[in-house]
């Protein structure tokens, strides 16, 4: 994925990330935000109350999403709405595949629907929306 240059974006214009679930990367996520919920951090415990093991935090699968659309954009700081709904959990060592396509063009932003699968193709998150300011 190349950098955007944000005075030429137009409608319909696409881009696509993969992004891999590493083994640490719930850890990681759970010590800088505090969350330590067994379902992020204990593959057993994941098991034990039914999600087949350690699940992402859905905030984490987020910034999968922001860091995919300021990557593309090429400045944190143009990135300045973004929102989805949670649908399906994110388990370590899945791959995501994060697809996002310019919807519409406003005032002095990009709109972008974006969408988020995992491996198997079902949606992670839906209704993903994000504007960057051009």
């Amino acid at each position: 994925m190349s950098k955007a240059s944000l005075t030429k974006i137009e409608k319909g214009q696409s881009f696509s990330v993969n992004e891999e679930v590493d083994k640490y990367r719930a850890i990681y996520y759970a010590g800088a935000s505090g969350d330590f919920n067994p379902i992020h951090i204990d593959p057993e415990f994941g098991k034990m109350v039914g999600l087949g093991g350690t699940i992402l935090h859905g905030l984490c699968s987020l910034g999968f999403v922001a860091k995919t659309v300021t990557d593309w954009a090429g400045d944190p700081g143009k990135l300045k709405k973004i929102k989805c709904r949670f649908a399906s959990p994110v388990h370590i060592g899945d791959n995501l595949s994060i697809q996002a396509e310019i919807s519409e063009i406003k005032e002095n932003r990009g709109c972008l629907d974006i969408k988020v699968t995992r491996d198997d193709n079902t949606e992670v998150l839906k209704n993903v929306y994000a504007e960057v300011e051009i």
